[in-house]
């Protein structure tokens, strides 16, 4: 266990460095959801029923779970990119924790995500947003906000292992935007066909925003919702253990064996 901590340590700072040498893409990434949150907040916000305070205090949360899904493309360029240019081969070669080299770029990504959520919700707060329930409940909306970044990143490593190719990786990350359309995260589902509103209720990232806005106190819970819906922090919880537990292990069984 030491030597997975103390590996899982340099892997971690690894991954940092690597942030650190592209702070030009890093800022890059980190404006997109603050553009979104103007533009949409603005924008579609006059077009809904809801008033603009009302609707921007609902898409701020939607936005958190859509830039912690985001995960899945990061997660899965970086894994495809080591192992496409040899280095993922090179760590296998080293005495190097097998489950170290998966775990360190998960636990960077959160560190990162984690520092660049603070100007989303700064944004956020000028634009009228407002978290209205406890402390408590703000606590824990945050950890259920990183457990589901976590998850979305052991998904996206596990894929990008498999693919081997940034270019493919690249193509396949970028197709992951939809996931967010087709969830609560911009817009409520009520008024969706019965068969659409179904597919975004089960999504994962419905759950964790619903579950968000539940802690925040920006929304309650919809009634007559399916069951990640109607009980937001359990259904967040399951679908983000569970991704954790189909992806993380064959993570690291995948860099283990190579290709």
């Amino acid at each position: 266990m030491s030597a997975l901590a103390h590996d899982g340590l340099a892997m971690t700072g690894r991954q940092l460095r690597r942030v650190r040498n592209s702070p030009g893409l890093a800022v890059l990434t980190q404006m997109m959801p603050i553009n979104m949150l103007l533009f949409f907040g603005y924008v579609f916000g006059s077009a809904l029923a809801m008033p603009g305070r009302e609707y921007r205090s609902f898409l701020v949360p939607g936005l958190l779970v859509a830039t912690a899904a985001g995960g899945l493309m990061n997660g899965m360029f970086q894994a495809a990119a080591d192992t496409h240019r040899g280095v993922t081969d090179r760590f296998r070669t080293m005495p190097v924790s097998r489950a170290a080299v998966p775990l360190g770029q998960a636990v960077a990504d959160l560190v990162v995500t984690t520092l660049g959520t603070i100007p989303l919700l700064l944004v956020g707060l000028a634009v009228g947003w407002r978290v209205e329930g406890g402390a408590l409940d703000a606590v824990g909306a945050v950890g259920l906000l990183l457990l589901f970044r976590f998850a979305c990143t052991c998904v996206g490593i596990h894929l990008g292992l498999l693919t081997r190719s940034e270019e493919a990786a690249g193509q396949l990350g970028a197709s992951s935007f939809v996931l967010p359309l087709l969830s609560d995260a911009y817009i409520p589902t009520d008024n969706l066909p019965a068969w659409l509103r179904a597919i975004a209720e089960w999504n994962p990232i419905s759950a964790v925003t619903t579950a968000l806005r539940d802690l925040f106190g920006n929304a309650p819970v919809p009634r007559g919702a399916a069951w990640p819906v109607a009980h937001p922090v359990a259904g967040s919880l399951a679908w983000s253990l569970a991704l954790v537990a189909v992806f993380l292990p064959p993570a690291v069984r995948r860099y283990s064996r190579g290709g």
